[in-house]
């Protein structure tokens, strides 16, 4: 380099209040020389850039990546299913950029009693500690306070629906709601057909997951994850003991059930019913081997007659795996844990209350099931994210 380059590159480098001044000559350069000068400015400017967007992306994201260190929770006696029901809202960046804007209650007791508060309290724990492990105590306790029980055994699906439905009824933001309802709530519409008069019925209906049977009608198991989905949108006959009130024939008649999809969340989440009740009144586990795929486009999944929305809305319904809950042991004594991607860096992680390990594709496919291995590991929960959300 010549030593006026050199020069250059010095003056760029140490004169931060001439750069607009520079720029503007920079315009109006036309020698070698000056051009190099510009690739020098450009190449910083570029640096600049891409350190302010790293930036941005750890205010934003928070929660997804924590130093390179994703911190685990402590079981504070059988919390393994809060542990890893936490673990899935608090690295769903989407979710927690909705908490950091919930207005803070004014009081003390009132503190301790907001879910979302404690939430909140409990994501700074985990952004700013540096223990491999932080206790969910303060939130359990304040769980507690709203009749939900500590130390006692939860499935994961109730336990998810009681946490949300305390979420959505203490943020008091009305933008806030909705954001949350957005991301979580599923809308589909029922409709209901009299088999003798015609009669329709129809409504709209929403809920937070979509309870998916691993069995059919007749009790045969289903095999895959879009066999699943696809018996839930599968029209239902109505009859015998099951039979509904016609207002039409003024008596009881054959119904013909069926449901159509009009909307679908930037977070789904499917509930895999692994647990089902005999015909002697016990409830046994389903583990046998059903796959589910890293991304899932519910237009290759569902039938026309199966979905009840618009162009734009269909679009949208291309989703990518984030989350998966998992269950190992009996219906009487079992554990949860949770394997989650992280948005950001595209890894896969096993949170397993205060162990926190990073993980493979493959290991994540081990919760697919498999008949002969009762107290495996299998899939409960899956979440999946949109691709391109709005």
């Amino acid at each position: 380099m010549s030593e006026f380059l050199r020069r250059c590159v010095t003056l760029l480098m140490g004169q931060g209040s001439g750069r607009q001044e520079r720029s503007k000559k920079l315009e109006l350069a036309t020698s070698e020389t000056m051009q190099a000068e510009a690739d020098v400015q450009n190449d910083k400017e570029e640096t600049r850039e891409t350190k302010n967007r790293h930036e941005q992306l750890r205010l934003v994201f928070g929660m997804a990546d924590l130093k390179n260190k994703a911190i685990g929770l402590y079981n504070i006696g059988q919390t393994c299913c809060l542990n890893s029901l936490l673990q899935v809202f608090l690295m769903n960046t989407h979710f927690t950029g909705i908490l950091r804007r919930i207005t803070v209650p004014p009081s003390a007791s009132q503190k301790r009693r907001s879910v979302p508060y404690q939430m909140l309290l409990l994501l700074e724990m985990m952004q700013c500690g540096k223990q491999k492990a932080v206790s969910p105590s303060a939130l359990a306790y304040c769980l507690s306070e709203h009749r939900v029980k500590l130390f006692v055994q939860y499935d994961a699906a109730q336990l998810l629906l009681t946490l949300w439905n305390l979420v959505k009824r203490q943020v008091t933001n009305a933008e806030l709601i909705e954001k949350l309802s957005d991301l979580y709530t599923i809308w589909v519409q029922e409709y209901m057909v009299c088999q003798e008069c015609s009669f329709e019925t129809k409504r709209n209906s929403n809920m937070i997951t979509l309870p998916l049977s691993m069995l059919d009608s007749r009790s045969h198991l289903l095999k895959t994850l879009e066999q699943c989905l696809q018996h839930f949108f599968f029209p239902e006959k109505l009859t015998g003991c099951n039979m509904c009130f016609c207002e039409n024939c003024g008596k009881k008649t054959p119904f013909l059930q069926s449901m159509k999809l009009a909307h679908l969340p930037q977070t789904l989440i499917l509930h895999l019913k692994r647990f089902y009740l005999t015909e002697s009144s016990s409830i046994q586990k389903l583990c046998h081997y059903l796959p589910f795929p890293q991304g899932l486009d519910f237009n290759a999944v569902l039938t026309e007659e199966q979905c009840q929305a618009d162009a734009g809305e269909k679009a949208s319904w291309q989703y990518e795996l984030f989350a998966v809950v998992a269950h190992s042991g009996s219906t009487d004594c079992g554990h949860y844990c949770a394997y989650v991607r992280s948005l950001t860096e595209c890894k896969w992680y096993c949170f397993d209350d205060s162990e926190v390990c990073q993980v493979l594709w493959d290991d994540v496919k081990c919760t697919y099931g498999h008949s002969d291995l009762h107290w495996g590991q299998t899939a409960y929960l899956l979440v999946y994210m949109k691709k391109n959300p709005q």
